[in-house]
């Protein structure tokens, strides 16, 4: 078998992965999406499953007004002592001198739960992963974050030992183990042993086109005792502006039953406009950053080393012993809503699905109208990610606004400043219902149609909305029987929902577009929408392969 790159297509990143027994799990950050961290597992690194997330009550998260690009930064998994530990940061502030964050704790017997309440841990800095260390001692290994303006705000890695009777560290223990090198931004640590050594692994460079993951070893774990690999960085695509695979850094290892090793990184593919110079602009990354998955070797010197290159491969040769993982094919996906809770595909804003949002079994999902798409409070949006170049998705919609403030419909939605959608809404001057496009790029709105919004016949009751996705340009269609459909004349620049384009005016661009359903009601009525037979269908445009993942 082969391992197809990236494994999980479409914001999946920092991945967190360890092993137990035949069984590879993977977590990885949500920020500011429901539930909170993204977990998967197979039994040969090539077909994944999606499993429920452990943060999915609010007494574990409560991300209400949070900023996009905050909430869950990095979570870490181990597992030790008969049971799952899971680190996250949940993360306020993304912009300027703070990152204000607190690190948290929670544990399960299973995979799959139940999963504990949280233990607050500490908030010296985010990308915290748990070490369990061979003589049962425990240890938080943290990025440390320095806001103040006369000091470079990476202030390397601290280690603190941790308390497992008492749940609580032992900030008296906590020293800097690692400065990092010259390239700074050192981030996302795991701590090994192998051989005598323990080994860090760290992200450096920014989580953009200047990432890698960076290697470093000691005998001890002592304040600044870590020497630097010879040959670093591990893994980067900084000097690979070719490569399929870009931004390649901030992982974890795992090595298997056979004794091969693996790592697990974040990466993306980005596109370029035609217009655009191959080298001049490195692209955009509409799916976000997402996980891969290369082979490690080591050197006669005990160092890791990337098998065919640091750039890292599209296609790597899967385990020995790899045991097949049975999952669905591919990642299109239908929902006709029958079910009295929401597929694990589908994800929400801040906070969980609940009657404030709406409901959803019985052939339906219902929104009740909220605030704008722009709120970070109150939205009805239910959405799933992005994971291929092109699709199209395609929905049904009965909806009965009585005002212009009332609107439901498709959105293609980044965060809260990046955002489109197609939707029916009211028109005063012809009192009827009408389909609008607009975009909202950086608070810069745009309502494309105006006074040419697509009237609504009086006898039509449901309408079905159609978002057409081709990697640099997406459009809206819409028809009246299901059967029939009309283009809209409105080609958006999909650029604008990727995190390159958020990257240059915002701090929070980590995550990756979605598509999905959204309810507004500004006049505070709650209006309802009602969707029905949503469909996903990704399109093979000989760029985007498709990996074979379990999602359900």
């Amino acid at each position: 078998m082969k391992i197809s790159n990236p494994v999980l297509p479409g914001f999946d990143a920092d991945p967190s992965m360890i092993r137990v027994g035949d069984t590879y799990y993977i977590a990885n950050s949500t920020f500011e999406w429901w539930p909170g961290v993204r977990l998967h597992e197979s039994k040969d690194l090539v077909h994944w499953r999606l499993l429920p997330s452990p943060l999915d009550r609010v007494s574990q998260l409560d991300m209400r007004g949070t900023v996009s690009g905050g909430g869950i930064w990095a979570p870490d998994l181990s597992y030790a002592d008969g049971m799952f530990w899971l680190v996250y940061t949940d993360v306020t502030i993304v912009n300027g001198a703070f990152k204000d964050g607190t690190n948290y704790l929670v544990t399960a017997p299973h995979i799959e739960g139940p999963w504990s309440e949280p233990t607050r841990l500490n908030g010296v800095g985010f990308d915290a992963s748990l070490f369990h260390d061979d003589d049962g001692r425990k240890y938080l290994v943290q990025q440390t974050w320095d806001f103040r303006e006369y000091h470079h705000a990476f202030d390397g890695i601290t280690l603190t030992e941790f308390d497992p009777e008492s749940r609580t560290l032992m900030p008296q223990t906590a020293r800097r183990i690692w400065r990092g090198t010259d390239v700074k931004v050192v981030e996302g640590p795991h701590l090994y042993r192998r051989n005598g050594y323990y080994y860090l692994f760290a992200a450096e460079g920014g989580t953009q086109y200047e990432h890698q993951e960076s290697v470093a070893r000691s005998t001890t774990l002592e304040a600044d005792s870590f020497e630097v690999m010879p040959n670093n960085p591990l893994i980067s695509n900084f000097d690979t502006p070719d490569s399929y695979l870009q931004k390649q850094g901030h992982g974890a290892l795992v090595d298997t039953p056979g004794g091969e090793w693996y790592y697990a990184s974040l990466c993306a593919r980005p596109w370029r406009h035609d217009t655009e110079p191959s080298h001049g602009v490195r692209g955009w990354c509409t799916l976000g950053r997402e996980t891969s998955i290369q082979k490690v070797g080591w050197d006669e010197g005990g160092w890791p080393f990337i098998v065919g290159g640091r750039g890292g491969s599209r296609y790597v040769q899967a385990p020995r012993d790899a045991v097949r993982t049975d999952v669905p094919q591919g990642n299109s996906g239908h929902d006709e809503f029958n079910d009295p809770v929401l597929d694990r595909n589908w994800n929400t804003l801040r906070v969980p699905f609940g009657a404030e949002m709406g409901h959803v079994g019985g052939g339906r999902l219902t929104l009740r109208g909220q605030g704008s798409l722009c709120n970070r409070h109150d939205l009805s949006l239910v959405a799933r990610r992005w994971q291929a170049f092109t699709f199209d998705a395609q929905v049904k919609l009965d909806f009965e606004p009585h005002n212009y403030m009332q609107m439901a419909g498709l959105t293609n939605y980044y965060n809260d400043l990046c955002w489109s959608w197609v939707f029916v809404t009211w028109n005063e001057k012809t009192r009827r219902r009408v389909i609008e496009v607009a975009q909202n790029d950086f608070n810069a709105y745009t309502s494309y149609l105006r006074d040419d919004a697509v009237p609504i016949p009086d006898d039509v009751s449901s309408v079905w909305l159609q978002t057409c996705v081709r990697t640099d340009r997406y459009s809206y269609r819409y028809s009246f029987d299901g059967i029939h459909w009309r283009q809209i004349g409105v080609g958006l620049d999909a650029a604008i929902l990727s995190d390159d384009h958020v990257a240059q005016r915002y701090g929070g661009f980590f995550t990756g577009a979605f598509v999905g359903m959204a309810c507004v009601d500004l006049s505070g009525y709650a209006a309802s929408a009602s969707f029905e037979s949503f469909d996903y269908r990704e399109r093979d445009d000989g760029r985007s392969p498709s990996p074979a993942t379990g999602e359900r």
